[in-house]
């Protein structure tokens, strides 16, 4: 029976992003959802940690603060693990265009910085962060 996971908070890594935009990403998250965000900072930090513990959802930068590498590779690595192939994963940018290559390569839509005081971000995260309490 799965009722009491339904109660846990979430887990999010937020993979690639500078300090402040996680802070704000942090903010957000934990802010409208029972959740927790955890700081990664690319492809084999954020397996490791996605392998380590349940992982609700997935956010990654399309550029990795840490070495401005490309944030869809670290997608496609997510999606060719078997370990985590089945965690939603969303890319954070922007650009229309990015968001696209990144749900070809199997993310779902993801959302920019530059949205993140938008309701409509709340509404992508919601089906992945919302908590559902099936015990009457």
């Amino acid at each position: 029976m799965l009722s009491g996971k339904s109660l846990m908070p979430k887990t999010v890594i937020d993979c690639g992003n500078c300090g402040p935009d996680h802070v704000a990403i942090k903010r957000l998250i934990e802010g409208h959802f029972d959740a927790n965000v955890v700081q990664t900072d690319g492809a084999e930090d954020t397996l490791a940690c996605a392998t380590r513990q349940s992982v609700d959802l997935i956010c990654v930068n399309r550029k990795l603060d840490c070495d401005y590498s490309d944030g869809m590779e670290v997608i496609r690595q997510l999606r060719a693990n078997p370990a985590t192939a089945e965690i939603p994963v969303m890319l954070i940018t922007n650009y229309e265009e990015h968001q696209q290559e990144a749900m070809q390569a199997g993310a779902v839509r993801g959302f920019g910085k530059l949205s993140l005081a938008d309701p409509a971000t709340r509404d992508l995260l919601t089906p992945f962060l919302s908590v559902t309490d099936n015990v009457s």
